[in-house]
């Protein structure tokens, strides 16, 4: 971002914005009266590049593609053009998880424990439709099994509303030959080989694809 009202001397600027020199110039630039603003996919690229902390990249990525400001190849093609910067390789990280499908960092955990264990992908956040209707939007899905797994955060969640949606999301899913897993989030990590276990224990089990299922990436 650019500032460029007169009168605004260097305190001032300092505490409106933080200053980086770069060798690479921004495609097409907006401008606001006097404030002339970086393309969308460029700011998030350098504002993800000063972070530190991988939950925080992972959420700014995944606010914007989701609420669709921005497309995931767009920040990947911004990023090559910044070349081996220090803080890109946190930011790829991030952008192959929201590219899978990745919404969270308890999803996140559960993604690296498949990779880790060598299981077969899932679809991330894919909704499921029966009917032309739609049934369910698990956080992993194995759809060659006919299988679910969903990271439950805060315990079962915070509010009777909130356990009983997810109790509600979790009985449609059996009643239509689902098996769906449960895992609470702050397992992930500690018992992440008995979890492993779990799941390709449930997916050597299975009864094989549900036929009258639809898997769609969500809308």
């Amino acid at each position: 971002m650019s500032l460029s009202r007169p009168g605004i001397g260097a305190a001032t600027l300092d505490s409106l914005a933080r200053l980086h020199r770069t060798g690479v110039e921004p495609g097409a630039l907006y401008q606001d009266g006097t404030v002339i603003y970086a393309p969308l996919d460029r700011a998030i690229v350098d504002a993800a590049r000063q972070l530190t902390d991988l939950p925080e990249i992972r959420e700014l990525v995944a606010s914007a593609v989701q609420r669709g400001k921005v497309l995931v190849a767009h920040l990947v093609r911004e990023l090559d053009r910044a070349g081996p910067v220090a803080g890109s390789a946190r930011l790829r990280l991030a952008l192959t998880e929201v590219a899978d499908g990745i919404r969270s960092t308890a999803e996140a955990d559960l993604r690296t424990l498949i990779i880790q264990a060598k299981l077969p992908t899932p679809l991330y956040n894919h909704d499921l439709d029966v009917g032309g209707k739609f049934l369910a939007r698990p956080d992993a899905w194995w759809p060659d099994a006919g299988v679910a797994a969903e990271v439950d955060s805060k315990a079962w969640h915070l509010l009777p509303a909130d356990y009983d949606r997810a109790m509600t999301r979790h009985d449609r899913m059996v009643a239509q030959g689902i098996r769906v897993l449960h895992f609470a989030p702050t397992l992930l990590r500690p018992a992440k080989r008995d979890i492993a276990q779990q799941i390709r224990s449930t997916l050597q089990h299975s009864t094989g694809p549900l036929p009258h299922i639809e898997t769609r990436p969500p809308r």
